[in-house]
């Protein structure tokens, strides 16, 4: 008896790789695997670890900490001079300060637009909603180079609201940034709101509050945790946008990205350059430090369901949210893409033609084309492909280390770390990390060739850029699995290898098509990391729609805003395919509608 009561006590979950089977009278008793069995687990998870650690190490940590060692060192001595000499100029504050505005501008404005959007979406159930669903995530993965270029056609010289003498402002400039992250409020609060708890918002409304004072004083506050981490996603998303500054913005509006960029490029001031990442640094991390405080404040009340309450059909008091949400969808998506499109289509005249494409084939010597951009299609297309590959083969070993929950105090601190690198690139700019590249590969690691000759590192660059997003993609479903089941196949006998390939696998299967389409997409359309990497006759196609809309010669102008067109298109359609790869009609399925796992 006193055996029987002792085994008893044993936990119901067996240890990891072990497995259990029946013992005397109905207890439970473990059945560890075989040595050669655990050891083979234990490899393969460091393996899991140590391949995105040695990749992040090589191509991100090196590269962006040498960068900002440039700015503290001279010829190999240790110098902080640059530092008072950068950030005591006025103009390093004015552009601190044009980023820091510009962002919160954006973000406050992409909150209270994408709040209407997330309840339709999330909240009503109509026709359509499942394409409305891929058409909001358009947006996000289209190229900056491709928005800052169709609201240039909007409101820039010769476009339809020219008159309004908006062009190269603040306010084009914010709106351009909203454009894209509308979508992201959308995503991160409709999916938090599809599962919040309603009925203390319906105990409200039967105390006799209205349905405005019940979303405010109720439904509002709990959807905090939410807001807070949209408009943190955005703040970052904005702060280090480059495309879009650099098109509409010019030296007036530039913000910190731009002007890292302009150092290098024009001045090739280093040292500034180097100095001035530091200030991106500084705004990165007190945006996540802000946005990790709010969320946990406000979490501590939220209530969740675990099964999303059914969506109700429109009625009259959801009009103003479909209002507000179409007027969105049609004035600042549809009418400056709509824009784009018919100027590419406009000659000189004022007539229609397609010699803006056709010069695209067979480009004449005196614009910025390293070749007809058909060549850049498929020089980008290749790479973003290599990219994508990256992304997701690193993306499934990182989701699949994440998702495990270990019992060690020491290894859910280092999990929590692991966690934390793998999203640094989320929030260190594209152009800190192509730089950073640019100054590092000329013979990594002692080899003896330099990758900066090739286009090997613009992949590399492009899938560091993508990984973050893949991971939060992939992650949600791995940690929505139900650990009984893992648990059942074990108890039959199961080892580590086989749990992964016959559920974890499986399941990861249609996220994975999706994850794979949106790192495609968002690997296509890279503009900052690249603009520095390319090399002579490996144009990209962002990069050659970024030189000829910025180049003098006659005809380059309507050469770029086709090439936008392409490419916007290509971005569109990837993305619109690789939606229909949604698992329960939202992005990882159930699993990814935990609040803060969206990206």
């Amino acid at each position: 008896m006193p055996r029987e009561r002792s085994e008893s006590r044993e936990p119901a979950t067996p240890p990891s790789g072990g497995t259990t089977e029946s013992g005397p009278r109905g207890a439970k008793r473990v059945r560890r695997p075989a040595s050669g069995t655990g050891a083979w687990a234990v490899a393969g998870w460091t393996l899991a670890t140590a391949l995105p650690l040695a990749f992040l190490f090589v191509f991100f940590l090196w590269p962006v900490l040498s960068l900002v060692a440039t700015g503290f060192t001279d010829d190999g001595r240790p110098d902080f001079g640059a530092v008072p000499e950068v950030f005591g100029a006025p103009r390093t504050w004015r552009v601190i300060g044009q980023t820091l505005l510009q962002a919160g501008l954006a973000a406050a404005l992409a909150v209270v637009l994408g709040v209407p959007a997330a309840y339709v979406l999330y909240k009503l159930e109509f026709p359509g909603r499942t394409l409305l669903h891929g058409l909001m995530t358009v947006p996000f993965v289209l190229p900056t180079v491709v928005v800052g270029v169709a609201f240039s056609a909007l409101f820039g010289p010769a476009g339809p609201l020219e008159w309004m003498g908006l062009d190269r402002t603040l306010t084009v400039l914010v709106l351009a940034l909203v454009f894209p992250n509308v979508a992201v409020v959308a995503r991160t609060v409709g999916s938090f709101w599809a599962r919040l708890d309603d009925s203390s918002a319906m105990a409200a409304r039967v105390m006799g509050a209205g349905r405005i004072r019940a979303w405010l004083t109720v439904t509002l506050p709990a959807l905090a945790p939410a807001l807070a981490s949209a408009a943190a996603l955005v703040f970052l998303f904005c702060s280090t946008s480059f495309g879009i500054v650099l098109i509409l913005g010019g030296r007036e509006f530039s913000n910190v990205e731009t002007e890292i960029y302009r150092l290098t490029v024009q001045f090739l001031d280093l040292r500034g350059a180097a100095v001035l990442s530091l200030a991106q640094f500084v705004i990165v991390g007190a945006t996540l430090v802000v946005s990790a405080r709010l969320r946990r404040a406000g979490e501590r009340a939220v209530e969740l369901r675990e099964d999303a309450p059914r969506e109700k059909r429109p009625g009259l008091a959801d009009l103003p949210a479909i209002f507000v949400f179409s007027l969105t969808a049609l004035l600042l998506h549809a009418v400056p893409l709509l824009t784009l499109v018919l100027r590419s289509l406009r000659d000189g005249g004022g007539g229609w033609t397609i010699a803006h494409y056709a010069v695209l084939v067979r480009p004449p010597a005196e614009l910025p084309l390293d070749a007809p951009v058909a060549h850049a299609i498929g020089l980008s297309i290749r790479i973003a492909a290599v990219a994508a590959a990256i992304a997701l083969l690193l993306g499934m070993l990182i989701a699949l280390v994440l998702s495990r929950k270990p019992r060690a105090p020491g290894l859910r601190r280092a999990q929590g770390l692991f966690d934390g690198l793998v999203m640094l690139p989320l929030g260190v700019s594209a152009v800190t990390l192509g730089f950073g590249l640019l100054i590092t590969m000329h013979r990594p690691l002692g080899l003896g060739f330099d990758l900066r000759t090739s286009a090997v590192l613009i992949p590399v660059a492009q899938a560091l850029v993508a990984l973050p997003l893949v991971v939060r993609i992939l992650l949600p479903v791995l940690r929505g699995i139900d650990e009984r089941i893992r648990f059942a196949a074990a108890t039959l006998g199961a080892t580590p290898v086989t749990v992964l390939a016959t559920i974890d696998l499986p399941l990861l299967g249609r996220s994975a098509g999706l994850a794979l389409g949106f790192s495609f997409a968002a690997s296509l359309g890279e503009f900052g990391a690249t603009s520095f990497l390319v090399r002579p006759g490996a144009q990209t196609l962002p990069v050659a729609v970024g030189e000829l809309i910025g180049h003098q010669a006659p005809g380059s102008y309507g050469a770029g805003l086709a090439a936008a067109v392409v490419l916007g298109t290509l971005t569109a359609v990837i993305m619109l395919v690789a939606e229909r790869l949604r698992v329960d009609g939202r992005w990882g399925g159930r699993g990814a509608q935990r609040q803060g796992e969206l990206f």
